[in-house]
C-alpha cells in the first residue's frame, strides 16, 4: 500500500475518506521530524494544502517522494523548483472554487463601498437612536481594477456586468482576446479605478506588488479588495495608508502571516477583515475534497495527474 505523509488536516470528511483506503501518516498527530525520521524512506505522496504547503527541507528528506497534492488553487507555500529538480509533479484543484472566491470578492466590494459591515456594528451597539451612518460610496457604474485576470479575475469582471461597471486589468502581459481594458502600468490602474481587486497568484514574483505607490495611486477614494495571497500586499505600507488617510478603504480575506493580522487594523471602519474564507462553502470544499482524491485516483491508475501545476 502507498504511504502518503498528510502535513496538516483537511475536512474531517476527508480525513476520514484518505486513511479508510490508503495508509497516511497524520503529521499533525506526531513529532514531525520523529515522524520523518522514522518512515521518510517509505512515503511516496505528500498530501497538503495551500495552507500548509511543503518545503524544500520537506521535500529533500523524502528520497522516494514522486507527488505533492495540494488542496487549493495556490501553490507557493510549495517549493516548487525543488520538487521540479527532483522530477516530483504537484497537483492542485483549480476552477472548482472560482466562483466562490469571486462571489467573496465582490461582496468586499459592496461591503467597503456601502459600509455594511460597519453599518451591522453601529445598529448592534445601539447607537441607531442617536443617528444615523455616514454616507457610503455607490458600487453601479464605479471603475473596476483587476490584478491577475486569470480564472478568478475574469469570474469576478464577468459579476462587475450587473453593475454597469467598467473593467481594466494589469497581468505581466495581455489576454489574447480579452474584452476588458489592458493597463500594463499598475500605478495607472490604480489611479483610473475605484476599486482594485487582486486575484494574482502568490509568490516570489508578485511579493509586494501593492506598495506605497500603488496605494497612493488608488487614493484617499479607493477601496482594495485582496482575495489573492497576503504576500502580494506591502502590510506595513497598507496600514500606513489606511491610519494616515491616503487610501480609502479597504476588503481583506488574506494577510502576511495568517492567522496575525496587524492590531491597528482592527480599529479602523473603513476596513472589513475575513479569515481566509474565499473558498470556505460547503459545495466549494467538497468539489475540492473530490479533485484532490481524483488526482490521487488517477496518479495510482496512471502516475498522471489530472490538474497537474
Amino acid at each position: 500500500m502507498t504511504c502518503i505523509l498528510q502535513i496538516g488536516p483537511l475536512t474531517e470528511r476527508f480525513n476520514r475518506t484518505l486513511a479508510a483506503k490508503h495508509e497516511v501518516l497524520p503529521a499533525w498527530e506526531h513529532d514531525f521530524d520523529a515522524l520523518l525520521d522514522r518512515h521518510a524512506g517509505r512515503i511516496e505522496i505528500v498530501v497538503t494544502s495551500a495552507r500548509f504547503g511543503c518545503s524544500e527541507g520537506t521535500i529533500e528528506r523524502l528520497p522516494n517522494l514522486r507527488a505533492i497534492l495540494s488542496f487549493g488553487v495556490g501553490y507557493d507555500a510549495i517549493d516548487m523548483a525543488a520538487a521540479r529538480a527532483r522530477g516530483i509533479v504537484v497537483s492542485n484543484t483549480p476552477d472548482v472554487l472560482n466562483d466562490c472566491v469571486a462571489d467573496l470578492a465582490f461582496g468586499l466590494i459592496i461591503d467597503c463601498a456601502r459600509q455594511m459591515t460597519r453599518a451591522d456594528r453601529f445598529v448592534r451597539a445601539g447607537e441607531w437612536p442617536s443617528g444615523g451612518v455616514p454616507l457610503a460610496m455607490r458600487v453601479s457604474g464605479k471603475r473596476l481594477g483587476i490584478v491577475g485576470l486569470g480564472r478568478i479575475g475574469e469570474a469576478v469582471a464577468k459579476r462587475s456586468s450587473g453593475f454597469d461597471m467598467q473593467v481594466r486589468y494589469h497581468n505581466r502581459r495581455p489576454v489574447e482576446g480579452c474584452a476588458y481594458g489592458y493597463e500594463a502600468n499598475l500605478a495607472a490602474l490604480a489611479r483610473w479605478c475605484d476599486f482594485l481587486v487582486l486575484t494574482c497568484p502568490g509568490g516570489e514574483g508578485t511579493r509586494h506588488l501593492i506598495g506605497r505607490e500603488v496605494l497612493d495611486a488608488l487614493g484617499p477614494q479607493g477601496i482594495l479588495v485582496n482575495v489573492s495571497r497576503g504576500s502580494v500586499v506591502d502590510e506595513t505600507a497598507l496600514v500606513a495608508a489606511l491610519l494616515e488617510g491616503r487610501l480609502g478603504g479597504a476588503g481583506l480575506d488574506v494577510y502576511a502571516r495568517e492567522p496575525e493580522i496587524p492590531s491597528a487594523l482592527f480599529e479602523l471602519p473603513n476596513v472589513v477583515l475575513l479569515p481566509h474564507i474565499g473558498s470556505a462553502t460547503e459545495e466549494t470544499r467538497l468539489e475540492m475534497e473530490q479533485l484532490l482524491l481524483a488526482n490521487l485516483q488517477a496518479l495510482l491508475d496512471s502516475n498522471e495527474l489530472l490538474t497537474p501545476v
